[in-house]
């Protein structure tokens, strides 16, 4: 410690009292307060804010106040991050009826239009954030016991106490109503409706997923992946992400049986019924949008491996939202895949086998830090963070409609042509609605519509679709693994399921030796994102922007922990931690 360090006990609670009580009120007056709580902590003794500091042993007095360095050191640098200004793409203000807005929930009149009052009520409580304002919003059902209430609204305006505040990152604005993006998303989600029960390794042969290609590659503006400049079904229904479309399309990481302790994780999921799909007529979407609860979903006994589009959707349906990574994590630790390069407790492979990045320690294994249980907690403490980013990002920004309101508009303007202003011409030219038509007609004694048909009997979540909590929780736990493990590392021995999904079967593939950690990470992402869509649930730039939302998440979350670790010091085995390097979801290379 240095010499200005040794404070009387009574100068540094003293002075530690002053700082907190004057940042405090100097904080919340905006870009002033940094540098005047900068001088505070000065004012302390301890180091300026840019130099590192000391972590190691302390008196209690003295660690008491490098905890408060480094909180405010930590606060301080986030704060100094530049504000977004959260644009929105205007539709709520432009449409009057709120066609492309999230109203679910609410009171709807037989169109499915939103009750003016009510929506009012909801973007009220959203700017007051008064409870008695949210408790005063109208909702729909007629019977109270079948209501289905609003998520958690008030999470949008919570504080965390690490990494960037949940107002302090953005996304993008989502495509227009009428615009050409918004048409491919919705033309894809179509398809994906219709070809829920196509197992994901017939997509090359299947008449159905053949026209779908066909469809897709005719849109103006499909944002999905391709290959060059074609989407093939190598790429169908898949993320643009890196690795995300090498392979089988289920990630290596969903497959398997898994050490948990004593325990073993069945990554085989329960069968939701082929064929059967819901509000594909338009009184049970009405009852969907005022909120009613419908009964379960039907379910055929057993359970198999992930093969189709319905199979993830069930998956996606229930889990709890950092699922897929905790089993990740759990993988590659009892598999002992190499730790990143860098890591004060290695050895992980630099040039290859025999060449460490780092030399393990002697003495010290990982644990509480650099070790199994850092890791393992950290993947469900990054999803609470990303919880409350895009819960802000729902409800006080966006507000964008839900897929089956879209649904619900095409089939008002069938039947009512004229009452909205038309989309673009990609979805009304396209090949799918006939196809959707028709499928709506067989579940329905031969009424067709042009409805969204669902995975699930009540639809989505009572929440708005932009963005997508699993794809924001998902870009942060992967960061988080990225951060930690070798993402070159090779995946040893893939696998699919076999042709009923009981058991699993070696992948064949030509690329079945190249298969990688960092790439099946971004593939368990985007399937848990993308599954949403097979749903019916959320929109494809839901999930995109989304993943990315939730790596800048975790990006600060390592941030701030770096700040706190002993392993920065020195040099060799044990010691000189310089950060985390890992691939972001754009390719690039980051150090944090």
């Amino acid at each position: 410690m240095s010499k200005k360090q040794g404070l009387s006990s009574e100068s540094q609670v003293e002075t530690a009292s002053e700082l907190t009580s004057s940042s405090r009120r100097k904080f919340l007056g905006g870009l002033g307060g940094v540098a005047a709580a900068t001088a505070a902590v000065a004012t302390v003794g301890l180091p300026k804010l840019a130099e590192a500091v000391e972590v190691g042993p302390q008196s209690p007095i003295q660690r008491a106040n490098t905890s408060l360095l480094i909180r405010t050191q930590a606060a301080l640098a986030e704060r100094a991050l530049p504000i977004p200004a959260h644009p929105t793409n205007g539709d709520e203000e432009r449409y009057a009826t709120k066609i492309a807005s999230f109203s679910k929930g609410l009171p709807h009149n037989q169109f499915g239009e939103v009750n003016p009052a009510a929506f009012n009520a909801l973007v009220k409580a959203m700017s007051t954030g008064k409870p008695a304002d949210f408790e005063a919003i109208p909702l729909g059902s007629p019977d109270p016991a079948l209501q289905r209430r609003l998520i958690d609204p008030q999470a949008a305006l919570a504080f965390d106490l690490e990494g960037a505040d949940s107002h302090h990152l953005a996304v993008p604005p989502v495509p227009l109503y009428t615009s050409a993006e918004y048409a491919g998303e919705l033309v894809e989600l179509y398809w994906q409706s219709l070809m829920r029960d196509v197992p994901f390794t017939q997509y090359a042969t299947n008449p159905l997923a053949q026209q779908a290609i066909a469809d897709l590659n005719r849109l103006s503006d499909f944002r999905g992946p391709k290959i060059n400049g074609r989407v093939t079904a190598q790429t169908l229904f898949r993320g643009i992400e890196p690795g995300a479309s090498a392979g089988p399309l289920i990630s290596q990481f969903l497959f398997g049986t898994v050490g948990y302790g004593a325990q073993t994780i069945d990554t085989r999921v329960f069968i939701a019924t082929q064929g059967v799909d819901y509000m594909s007529n338009f009184a049970s979407y009405l009852s969907v949008q005022n909120g009613v609860q419908p009964g379960a979903p039907a379910i055929t006994p057993g359970t198999r491996y992930i093969l189709n589009g319905r199979d993830i959707a069930s998956f996606v349906h229930v889990d709890a939202l950092y699922q897929a990574y905790l089993t990740a994590a759990l993988v590659l630790l009892n598999t002992r895949v190499p730790y990143n390069k860098g890591n004060p407790y290695g050895p992980t492979p630099e040039d290859g086998p025999g060449q460490p990045s780092a030399i393990p320690s002697r003495v010290q294994a990982g644990f509480g830090t650099f070790g199994g249980p850092h890791i393992l907690t950290l993947v469900c403490e990054v999803a609470t963070r990303a919880l409350h980013h895009i819960w802000y990002q729902k409800w006080s920004v966006h507000r964008r409609g839900r897929p089956e309101r879209a649904g619900g508009v095409m089939e008002v303007l069938r039947t009512n042509p004229g009452r909205y202003p038309a989309p673009h011409a990609d979805v009304t030219n396209s090949a799918v609605l006939p196809a959707v038509f028709a499928r709506n007609a067989a579940l329905n004694g031969g009424q067709g519509t042009y409805l969204l048909n669902q995975a699930f009997p009540e639809g989505s979540p009572t929440h708005p679709s932009y963005g997508s909590g699993h794809a924001t929780v998902a870009g942060a736990c992967i960061t988080v693994l990225k951060a930690f493990f070798d993402e070159n590392a090779i995946i040893p021995n893939p696998v699919v399921p076999s042709a009923d999904g009981t058991t699993l079967v070696p992948y064949t593939g030509a690329d079945a030796g190249s298969l990688t950690v960092g790439g099946e990470l971004n593939k368990v992402a985007t399937n848990i994102a993308y599954g949403r869509d097979h749903a019916g649930v959320h929109w494809r730039g839901d999930q995109r922007e989304s993943m990315l939302l939730g790596e800048q998440v975790g990006i600060s979350i390592l941030r701030d922990q770096y700040r706190t670790y002993n392993q920065v010091k020195g040099s060799g085995p044990g010691g000189g931690f310089k950060g985390f390097t890992f691939t972001k979801l754009d390719g690039t290379k980051i150090t944090v």
